[in-house]
């Protein structure tokens, strides 16, 4: 066919031709992560905390009544962000929380109805202390995650339902940190959303060592305790309390506020330290 030449940019994009494209349908989905505090039964022992993400079951097809992160179809006349916001707002009632993108998933079988990319958003709150009611389709599931080091078992508990998946962690590149995630076991979770919660779960990991993107999930004030099992959940490990007062250490400022109260010693409250 011969290339026609034109002579503006206004006769080309008046002569263009979408048609001889394919089209394709663009969603997000948003993983909203908490840990956040669960009563232990014992006044004396300090409240446990737990990681938790947020699922939606799906009341339609396809995957009916499996479990999702919150997700929809952007509009043509809204932005990527905005059509986050919005569709988080529409499938859970949270609004006005921290979220930033993940990462882009887009393989060809991802969706049984038809072509579709996903942009997913990884969110942070303290799940206790959320003024707004969830919506009735959606759950705080608590994660226990047990990580080899080529696999990933992941289990999730509401109180009424539990389910466990398991992910194969496959490095792509020698000369980087870049892994594959592959699916092994996934009875419950909907779409190629098992993939997304693992890939979010590590980059979370990831951030929490060179960024305070922690400090989205704590409440004003907290003790260096709290803080403490906070990081150590979301790297399922131990931190030593020197190396972690170093990593804190230009992050929080100490306030003339004292924790009382529930059976412990009082404790001085710190916040975060903005720059």
């Amino acid at each position: 066919m011969e290339k026609k030449e034109y002579q503006s940019e206004e006769e080309f994009l008046k002569n263009y031709d979408s048609s001889q494209f394919e089209k394709l349908s663009l969603t997000t989905d948003t993983l909203i992560f908490s840990v956040a505090d669960e009563e232990t039964g014992n006044y004396r022992k300090l409240p446990e905390k737990k990681f938790s993400v947020l699922l939606v079951k799906r009341d339609s097809y396809p995957f009916k009544d499996k479990w999702c992160l919150p997700g929809g179809f952007m509009r043509m006349e809204e932005t990527i962000d905005e059509a986050a916001k919005r569709i988080l707002k529409v499938e859970t009632n949270l609004q006005d929380i921290y979220m930033e993108q993940l990462y882009t998933f887009g393989e060809l079988d991802r969706d049984p109805r038809m072509r579709i990319v996903s942009v997913s958003y990884i969110a942070l709150v303290d799940k206790n202390r959320l003024k707004e009611h969830l919506s009735k389709n959606a759950s705080w599931f608590q994660m226990d995650i047990l990580e080899e080091e080529r696999e990933i078992q992941v289990t999730f508990d509401n109180g009424n339902e539990s389910f466990s998946i398991t992910i194969e962690k496959k490095l792509k590149n020698p000369t980087s940190d870049r892994y594959e995630y592959i699916v092994k076991k996934n009875t419950h979770l909907a779409f190629d959303h098992a993939k997304v919660i693992v890939c979010g779960v590590e980059r979370l990991k990831n951030k929490v060592g060179y960024t305070d993107i922690v400090f989205n999930m704590m409440p004003k004030y907290f003790t260096l305790g709290e803080l403490q099992q906070v990081y150590e959940v979301i790297l399922g490990k131990k931190l030593l309390d020197p190396a972690f007062r170093r990593m804190i250490q230009d992050k929080v400022e100490k306030t003339d506020k004292i924790k009382t109260g529930g059976g412990h010693r009082p404790s001085v409250l710190f916040q975060y330290k903005k720059k």
